[in-house]
């Protein structure tokens, strides 16, 4: 329980609210601190739809539809932090160029909040996420680029004094939201041009770099597609299929001989390569064991940890640290290079996708829902990540889950999964370009960091 004696006045310039987090969490300090610096209302510094601070308060009708052809991608609180997001859902391009979600399209350089439910994760709009449609769950602020740099914007908000003071702005209790109105009188430092813009580059540079990163990404994946034979594509016209009952010795699952499972099946199998292997032949492949969850007091004494769904993130963070026996025990720590499947879920959920660890995640603690997955040669660690990561790689790692409510995964029935494995030189050439893939989101991770820091520094040195 945390206790405050405040002043009454206060509640005036917290524009009469009861709620106890803007008194105790520290933003009333911060508040001070920026106002006591040159600044400028936040609503001041934006421009555009409804002044530059905008989310809307009611759920449009949507259709989604199966093609790109027709649709939209769209865009969630929930997604807006994900490191990849060629599988967001498409609403139709119908919706999406109606009046009423027209405004609601992403632009570069906005300030994406989330402003319902887990209130306050924030993201840059980067170029690749421009002419996207948000959800009502994201709040929009679009920066006058006469008045501030885009980065910096975002640097100032996403950094410590930022979050307080969005944060501060949140109300209610079972579902916490935020509004326009709660952070647009948020003062915002003017630090000088010279030092914004150096932050904005930082910021710039790390957003430019994870675009490169998705495009380097989409080539390794089309590499691999060359030599998939011609079953690949998951999306099936039917939804049946006839086995013999020959292959009904193992499975009798559905799902696992469905029309999508078995056309994945075929384009690994007719794959133009020199030869076919099994998963457990080129690389180790480990599940941890269910443990118990004993997190340190210090973080000195502790590794960090992270849930399945948080290594998705574009950022990784987790202020949560296990206890440094338990990540022994239970060889939860994983290693550069590591590729990491989600190994439980809803099927068409995360189930079968892939991250690779780069050196931002190198020495976590993950969870034990992630299959561990480690190359014998480590320069085709890069190349492996594609062929799983790819459509028809996902959809086969997904098939071996075994389960009615929550489906699960056997290690040994996945390094049994037959794999396409051509020539050293044609799976190098891919591993190059994902290795660089990764290089720069960790470079943007840092970044991101660095401008943080240097907004955070000048606040205190020059307040």
């Amino acid at each position: 329980m945390r206790v405050a004696s405040i002043s009454s006045s206060l509640f005036a310039d917290e524009g009469r609210r009861l709620g106890p987090r803007a008194f105790v969490d520290g933003s009333i300090a911060a508040r001070k601190r920026l106002r006591a610096l040159p600044h400028r209302p936040l609503r001041e510094l934006t421009t555009g739809f409804k002044g530059g601070i905008f989310t809307h308060l009611f759920s449009p009708k949507r259709t989604y539809v199966a093609s790109r052809e027709y649709g939209v991608p769209f865009l969630g609180a929930s997604s807006m932090l994900l490191a990849d997001l060629s599988r967001l859902p498409l609403i139709s391009k119908r919706n999406a160029e109606s009046r009423s979600y027209r405004p609601l399209a992403i632009q570069e350089g906005m300030t994406l909040v989330s402003c319902s439910g887990s209130v306050g994760r924030m993201a840059y709009a980067r170029v690749d996420m421009e002419g996207m449609i948000s959800a009502g769950d994201i709040l929009k602020i679009q920066p006058d680029r006469e008045a501030i740099p885009p980065g910096f914007l975002y640097a100032f908000l996403s950094c410590r004094f930022g979050r307080l003071l969005v944060n501060a702005g949140t109300y209610g209790t079972i579902v916490q939201h935020l509004e326009p109105q709660h952070v647009a009188d948020i003062p915002v430092p003017k630090l000088g041009n010279e030092f914004e813009h150096r932050v904005h580059k930082l910021v710039h540079g790390a957003a430019t770099g994870r675009c490169r990163a998705v495009e380097l990404l989409k080539q390794a994946s089309e590499s691999v597609r060359t030599f998939l034979g011609r079953g690949g594509g998951t999306q099936a016209s039917h939804s049946w299929t006839a086995v013999s009952s020959r292959n009904l010795q193992t499975r009798l699952d559905a799902y696992y001989f469905s029309a999508a499972c078995a056309s994945a099946r075929r384009a690994f199998d007719e794959a133009d390569v020199e030869q076919h292997v099994a998963l457990g032949d080129v690389s180790e492949v480990f599940i941890p064991g269910i443990f118990k969850r004993r997190y340190a007091d210090d973080p000195r004494y502790g590794v960090p940890y992270i849930t399945g769904g948080d290594v998705f993130q574009i950022a990784p963070r987790s202020e949560r640290h296990l206890m440094r026996s338990v990540v022994a025990e239970g060889q939860l720590a994983v290693a550069k290079g590591t590729i990491l499947i989600q190994e439980a879920g809803q099927l068409g959920g995360l189930i079968g996708h892939s991250v690779m660890v780069g050196e931002s995640l190198d020495g976590f603690a993950v969870s034990n829902n992630m299959v561990r997955v480690r190359a014998v040669d480590a320069r085709d660690s890069g190349f492996l990540f594609a062929l799983l990561s790819c459509d028809e790689g996902v959809t086969l790692i997904a098939r071996e889950a075994a389960g009615s409510s929550i489906p699960h995964m056997d290690a040994s029935r996945l390094r049994a999964l037959r794999m396409p494995w051509p020539n050293p030189r044609t799976r190098w050439a891919v591993s190059t370009l994902v290795d660089e893939a990764i290089r720069l989101r960790d470079t943007a991770i840092t970044a991101e960091d660095q401008a943080r820091t240097l907004v955070e520094r000048a606040i205190h040195e020059v307040g």
